[in-house]
């Protein structure tokens, strides 16, 4: 049932009343018989329930989890290869191949 708040003309009190949506508003104020108005009020908001503050107030699970991830981020960032120079690497060194059969060897 939602709780109405109003406001008297007369004496100027503010009181809240619990009715059903389908009642008519009040019209006078029960203190001093003066005209009331409904005021216009914030609905409450109310998180029940597990999970809903997870950031604020995380579990010890989700501690766990939130290190090993900071933990991981600054191993990648302090493994990152020196920027590359845009120059192709050097072949490897080795035996140039040769057109001519090898010394030594005669084909009689």
């Amino acid at each position: 049932m939602p709780t109405y708040e109003y406001e008297c003309t007369g004496c100027r009190r503010v009181f809240e009343v619990k009715q059903r949506i389908s009642e008519a508003p009040l019209t006078t104020c029960d203190a001093c018989g003066g005209p009331v108005r409904r005021l216009l009020s914030a609905a409450p908001f109310i998180l029940k329930g597990d999970g809903w503050y997870v950031t604020d107030y995380p579990s010890a699970s989700r501690k766990k989890a939130r290190e090993s991830e900071t933990k991981a981020t600054s191993t990648d960032s302090s493994a990152t290869p020196a920027p590359s120079t845009g120059s192709p690497a050097p072949a490897p060194a080795g035996p140039a191949p040769s057109s001519s059969p090898p010394a030594g060897s005669s084909s009689d």
